[in-house]
């Protein structure tokens, strides 16, 4: 059981796009039928929200078209309003484009081997370590990351720290300049020591580099890779899709990863890539901790681009953290009125580990417009966890024994301020209330008494 309680959620990814996008809507509000006229209307905005959120000038008009054929070709039952029918039309239209369903990473292969690739600065390395992770605790496969960015003089160090981190052992070779030697010598040390995967790190590069681009094109026909995936920063916007053309017609590569994906992106090199390319994208990465890296899936993404949320996303990051065995020990106590401030914390730790808020408040449908210029800070929780941390383990398990004494000492304690102390008491004792409500049934009998 996770509560989420404690911060105000606030909706980055394709927040300016989602609003244009809900004023081209707009157009068909109140009207009775959909006709030529206003769906040319709606589809004319539609198309430069598109191009406003970067997406190529061809694949905003592909999709535009597209969806101008579906509109005048559907027969709209009387209880579905224009309005509703066009959302329902963009929504399927913009899954479609962007692929449609999510791509499974292959790791067949003993061991399979996948290359990163891209341009420099991209997050290359930082998404090594985040798929390492990924593969390791969703997979439960034995990872080896290997090193073969011999040209950027932090990458190998950079690898190692990420390798810690996760916990991923990273196969170095000091003084060796040639990638191929490397990542060939990496394999033959997973074969050997029964390692199930090998990511290989490589150099960032562009595509204007021929020397360049024509070693990476060497290494991957020398490893022959069970994945090849370009890595490419959606804050380039639409000079991404570019990047990622002149990449394929070298690699051919296998998808796509999106990083960078929580800064201010118009979000159009997420929509085009696969129009463009003909590549799937298979992952996003957002933020620097580790376990910030998502699957792609194209109709979720959907979903919050027209402010729908992404309450299958949530759940799955809640089920990962969920314990079964502390779940029906919790039910026991509030049940019993006996969940405490230790409670109280543990579940906050599981929040925490959910992943960053601000992706977390972007799955929340209507969370994210209401609340889109609310700065949520990562330590969010900081403050809480300070508050109770201060606290004795008699106060955390009766905190109704906590008077003004108490509460100054525990102020002090925190380094916060009382009333910070008292929001927190209050905000628990609530929390705790309508916890036991839940479990008891008396919710559900309030709520309808309430509606007599």
């Amino acid at each position: 059981m996770i509560i989420f309680v404690g911060f105000k959620p606030t909706y980055v990814m394709f927040e300016n796009l989602s609003e244009r996008l809900e004023r081209s809507f707009k157009i068909l509000k109140g009207e009775g039928k959909i006709t030529e006229i206003n769906v040319a209307e709606t589809v004319k905005d539609i198309r430069k929200a598109l191009l406003d959120a970067d997406v190529s000038f061809k694949v905003a008009k592909d999709f535009c078209n597209t969806v101008k054929e579906k509109a005048m070709g559907q027969n709209v039952l009387t209880a579905v309003k224009p309005q509703q029918m066009m959302v329902k039309i963009v929504h399927d239209e913009l899954a479609a484009f962007m692929g449609s369903s999510s791509q499974e990473i292959n790791l067949k292969g003993s061991p399979a081997v996948v290359l990163v690739a891209g341009l420099n600065g991209s997050g290359k390395t930082t998404f090594s370590g985040k798929l390492a992770l990924h593969v390791k605790s969703k997979k439960g496969m034995k990872v080896l990351l290997a090193a073969c960015d011999t040209f950027r003089p932090a990458a190998i160090e950079q690898l190692k720290v990420l390798g810690e981190q996760v916990q991923v052992p990273v196969y170095t070779e000091e003084g060796e300049k040639d990638p191929v030697r490397i990542a060939k010598n990496a394999i033959a040390k997973a074969k050997a020591e029964g390692y199930s995967v090998v990511i290989i790190d490589t150099a960032g590069r562009l595509a204007v580099d021929e020397e360049l681009m024509e070693e990476i094109s060497t290494l991957h026909k020398a490893v022959s890779p069970t994945e090849t995936l370009f890595v490419v920063d959606a804050m380039t916007g639409q000079d991404a899709v570019e990047t990622a053309r002149a990449f394929n017609d070298r690699l051919d590569f296998d998808g796509v990863v999106l990083t960078k994906m929580d800064g201010e992106t118009r979000g159009g090199a997420a929509l085009s890539i696969k129009a463009v390319v003909g590549k799937p994208v298979k992952f996003v990465s957002s933020g620097e901790k580790m376990e910030a890296l998502d699957v792609f899936h194209p109709d979720r993404i959907a979903d919050r681009i027209l402010g729908m949320g992404d309450v299958v996303s949530l759940v799955e990051k809640a089920q990962e953290q969920f314990d079964e065995k502390q779940a029906r020990e919790l039910k026991k106590k509030l049940a019993r009125d006996q969940f405490t401030l230790d409670d109280f914390f543990q579940q906050i730790q599981q929040v925490k580990k959910m992943g960053n808020v601000k992706d977390l408040a972007s799955m929340i449908p209507g969370m994210g417009k209401a609340l889109k210029d609310v700065d949520i800070p990562d330590d969010a929780f900081k403050t809480t966890e300070a508050i109770i941390q201060s606290m004795t383990p008699y106060e955390k398990a009766h905190p109704e024994i906590i008077n003004g004494s108490r509460r100054k000492r525990i102020a002090d304690g925190s380094g916060t301020s009382l009333p910070e102390v008292n929001r927190l008491l209050k905000q628990f004792e609530g929390t705790r209330k309508m916890m036991k409500g839940a479990v008891t049934g008396k919710l559900a009998q309030q709520m309808r008494g309430f509606r007599r």
